[in-house]
């Protein structure tokens, strides 16, 4: 008899782990989708369906869109079912006791970093952002903590100096389709050994906000580099002129390095050479190709200052927001 399966996601990043169980896995049943509800988003603010939602509609799956998890509605939903066992992608909840309980192998989490270390909503914008050299994805048995629960199988994958929070997302999420895929089976036999995480190097990674976009140009020009990696695709990475600070200026991670520079104030503009504009940070200098200035479309980042009128010993604005976990 095919195995049950209830699959709770809801970003993009979940898509890949659903469709493995679905489309690679003849032994498995989807029998249920759990997922967000609709939210409203773009300018109109039409509700929109989370990814997950609508991967699950094309197939025909049964989706459940509850909007509140703690009411016992979700439970009993979960035990006509009948299922085996749930497995859980960033699915953006946390679940209780009684909901971990109801599947009969309980509830299994896919979650996007090497635990301990960046539990909770944003594991894989922390780990670029604070200059993490891997990353990875972590198959755990779900308990009532905040990805505190036993690791069954992990896999690991370097962070490219080139990532941004998207392509790192990517793939991770392919790996963690493939992660599935391999433990699966074993999981379903029992033959998994889950090993409880060591208490040293937790860290939390909270949920991202705008705020988390804010350039520190009094960091350092490789702290720079990597949030504005890590907050690409959202919420974006943003300055402001030191003499306009109510109008934002948005950053892009083309192409960007680091380089020597001594004397500048952080956040100074100390060169533009064609498109390329170098700004002084706390040590050494960043080297940007791309900006949009407010109210235009993104372009090299030397047209961007030639059009606002802006030239060498243009400062941005030095700020300390609150970056880290």
């Amino acid at each position: 008899m095919p195995c049950r399966i209830v699959f709770m996601g809801s970003p993009e990043f979940a898509v890949p782990a659903l469709a493995t169980l679905v489309d690679a896995m003849p032994d498995v049943t989807v029998v249920g989708v759990v997922t967000q509800p609709d939210r409203p988003a773009g300018r109109g603010r039409k509700l929109q369906p989370p990814p997950v939602k609508r991967f699950a509609v094309a197939r025909g799956l049964n989706v459940y869109q509850p909007v509140k998890v703690r009411n016992g509605e979700l439970r009993r939903w979960l035990a006509d079912l009948d299922a085996d066992v749930a497995v859980v992608a960033a699915y953006g909840r946390v679940l209780p006791q009684v909901v971990l309980d109801t599947p009969r192998l309980g509830c299994v989490n896919l979650h996007a970093s090497l635990l301990p270390r960046w539990r909770g909503a944003s594991p894989i914008q922390r780990a670029i952002a604070a200059g993490d050299t891997d990353a990875g994805v972590c198959l755990m048995q779900m308990d009532p903590g905040l990805d505190t629960g036993a690791e069954l199988a992990r896999v690991v994958t370097p962070i490219l100096a080139s990532d941004t929070a998207e392509s790192l997302s990517e793939r991770l999420a392919a790996d963690a389709a493939k992660l599935l895929m391999r433990s699966l089976p074993a999981l379903l036999a029992g033959s998994l050994d889950a090993q409880p995480q060591p208490d040293d190097g937790v860290t939390l990674a909270r949920l991202l906000t705008k705020r988390d976009g804010q350039i520190d140009w009094q960091r350092s020009a490789q702290q720079v580099h990597a949030q504005i990696r890590a907050m690409t695709p959202w919420p974006g990475a943003w300055t402001t002129l030191s003499d306009a600070p109510d109008e934002t200026w948005k950053v892009f991670p083309t192409d960007m390095h680091c380089v020597g520079q001594d004397g500048a104030p952080a956040g100074t503009v100390v060169a533009i050479k064609g498109e390329q504009v170098t700004i002084a940070c706390g040590r050494d200098a960043l080297v940007l190709h791309e900006l949009q200035r407010p109210g235009r479309r993104r372009m090299g980042a030397g047209s961007a200052l030639r059009g606002a009128r802006l030239v060498v010993g243009t400062s941005f604005t030095v700020d300390a927001p609150v970056h880290g976990a």
